[in-house]
């Protein structure tokens, strides 16, 4: 956070969001009206779950980045040939810890190995409950990967891709499409997503001892089409200073707080991107309105 204050514009990662707090407030973002990829998501993985189970194989090796609730994995391992265990990976521990303590209870055969660790740094795997040598796929569903920029995303499939060398990564892209629709999805009229934004500041207050008055920040989110981004920004409200161990930090009226990049795609785009990180791309399974995708990769062996 000090980081964030000291540096012009200010920027924060938006993996800072999710505390407990953050990922029940996403929770609900995900069930609103105008928040369209959860339930765009969720039904083509259920319309084309077998289609997935097939190119995943039998008894793999599943690995989630960033699973929050692990909602959208049931789908597919009811779909899935004997899976021999899931490993889902969150920055939020004690949510992430919860919904595989409930996905265990419901798959009382599967071995559900939780890891809270930053997927976007090194980490490791925890030791197979099996024999070793099974097939290792990545599941990345949520259009996680437009939180990245390029470059890092780019340096994301290419680890990805050694991680899963000889499987492969099943991941949610979400489309180049109407700003309008996009304008909504993230200024939702419940303010669910303001909340959300602003529980970042909650969240710093709490664990970081900072001042901020989340009340003298407003929710500011927009498509940048020259970009095919959406920006999400907090914004002061007045003059005011903010302080982190005891060390002022001067916000002027206006000023803005950027937490989060949301990058939308085209089909053919992210396939380039994916097979420059050495993936091979293979199967995409889109809506019909193509708000939203669905992408297979083969990984390197």
């Amino acid at each position: 956070m000090r980081l964030a204050l000291a540096e012009r514009p200010h920027r924060i990662a938006p993996k800072f969001f999710y505390d407990a707090a953050g990922s029940a407030l996403f929770d609900r973002i995900c069930e609103l009206p105008e928040y369209y990829p959860t339930r765009t998501e969720l039904a083509l993985l259920g319309r084309h779950a077998g289609e997935m189970a097939a190119l995943i194989g039998p008894q793999a090796d599943v690995v989630e980045f960033g699973a929050g609730s692990a909602t959208k994995i049931r789908l597919l391992l009811s779909a899935l040939d004997r899976p021999r265990r899931f490993v889902p990976i969150d920055i939020s521990a004690e949510h992430l810890h919860a919904a595989a303590r409930a996905l265990q209870r419901d798959h009382p055969g599967l071995a559900v190995q939780p890891l809270a660790a930053d997927f976007t740094k090194p980490f490791t795997l925890p030791a197979p409950a099996g024999p070793a040598g099974a097939r290792r796929v990545g599941f990345f569903p949520g259009s996680s990967i437009g939180n990245f920029a390029h470059g890092e995303a780019l340096t994301f499939l290419r680890q990805a891709a050694m991680l899963l060398r000889g499987g492969g990564l099943l991941v949610g892209v979400d489309l180049v499409k109407d700003p309008s629709v996009l304008h909504a999805a993230y200024n939702d009229a419940a303010g669910v997503t303001a909340a959300f934004n602003r529980n970042l500041l909650v969240r710093a207050n709490h664990e970081l001892g900072t001042d901020f008055d989340p009340a003298q920040f407003a929710h500011y989110a927009f498509y940048e089409p020259r970009l095919q981004r959406i920006e999400m920004h907090l914004v002061s409200r007045r003059a005011q200073t903010v302080r982190l161990a005891g060390e002022p930090f001067v916000l002027a009226e206006g000023e803005t707080l950027h937490t989060e990049n949301s990058h939308k795609f085209t089909v053919d785009g992210f396939r380039r991107l994916a097979r420059q990180a050495g993936f091979e791309p293979g199967p995409v399974w889109c809506d019909e309105r193509q708000h939203f995708s669905v992408h297979w990769l083969q990984a390197p062996r």
